[in-house]
């Protein structure tokens, strides 16, 4: 079956779907697409580093997703980190990350997803719907209507826990590392964590953190698509999503109320 074949017969059993329902289905065509496809090797082009990088797969998955968008939400908005940008003429957007984590996928790890997001005028950078597949695993968590699940299972809450008793998520590029005023409040909170783990694909690590797995997440300079389909789950599952200016930056922060309220003030020092 050829891509535009797959693409045809993905509208046409989904034009009933609610937003919902799309999203998920989008997030999992989308990411088995790009598995597929390294399985048979793509190609990968640098962007603004050596670690900053975009392959064929990821751009297929992108035109995937808008494809459909075009046909069964054409009216809506789109924007996509690998240039997918449409207008929206109903106050609603779809932001997506066709393959987050991309230079783990390049390198051959399975800690990659396809991510979603859809927004509206009404609720500004609130989701109203998140969507993750991590394809390896063959994991599909999704937030809508205030709910958030794991393939169909509701999400049990986060644990309450302090910094000091949570695993910490996040990542600093070694350029930041350089950065003095970024490296000086990043450390303020990553040395009162229990531990940390830095792992590259913002929207696997927000969803696990949902999912009860790790305890906060800390990553500074976050662009939409990396940030609101994971933000979509964690505030369903009964987690806090904060941006903080610290640093010269702006850090977004997620997890339990206490832990993001700590996190928040050791960031402001």
């Amino acid at each position: 079956m050829t891509e535009a074949t797959s693409t045809a017969a993905f509208i046409e059993a989904h034009r009933a779907s609610t937003d919902a329902e799309l999203a998920a289905a989008l997030v999992e065509h989308a990411g088995q697409l790009a598995l597929r496809m390294r399985a048979e090797g793509v190609g990968t082009d640098f962007k603004t580093s050596i670690s900053d990088v975009v392959t064929d797969a990821d751009r297929a998955a992108e035109r995937f997703v808008a494809d459909v968008l075009a046909e069964l939400r054409g009216d809506d908005g789109v924007l996509g980190e690998e240039g997918a940008n449409r207008p929206s003429a109903t106050g609603r957007t779809w932001v997506i990350d066709p393959v987050d984590g991309t230079y783990n996928f390049s390198q051959g790890s399975d800690y990659f997803c396809s991510a979603l997001a859809l927004i509206d005028a009404s609720s500004a950078h609130t989701p109203a719907i998140g969507a993750v597949h991590r394809p390896a695993t063959g994991t599909t968590w999704l937030a809508a209507h205030g709910n958030a699940t794991r393939d169909g299972v509701e999400l049990g809450g986060l644990p309450e826990a302090s910094l000091s008793e949570s695993a910490v998520v996040t990542y600093l590029h070694p350029t930041s590392l350089a950065d003095d005023e970024v490296r000086e409040t990043w450390l303020r909170v990553v040395t009162g964590a229990a531990t940390l783990r830095m792992q590259g694909a913002g929207s696997v690590d927000l969803s696990n953190l949902a999912s009860g797995q790790m305890g906060a997440w800390l990553q500074h300079t976050v662009p939409d698509w990396d940030w609101l389909p994971g933000k979509a789950l964690v505030e369903a599952a009964g987690g806090r999503c904060v941006e903080v200016d610290a640093g010269g930056v702006t850090w977004c922060v997620a997890g339990n109320p206490q832990v993001v309220d700590e996190i928040a003030g050791r960031l402001r020092g």
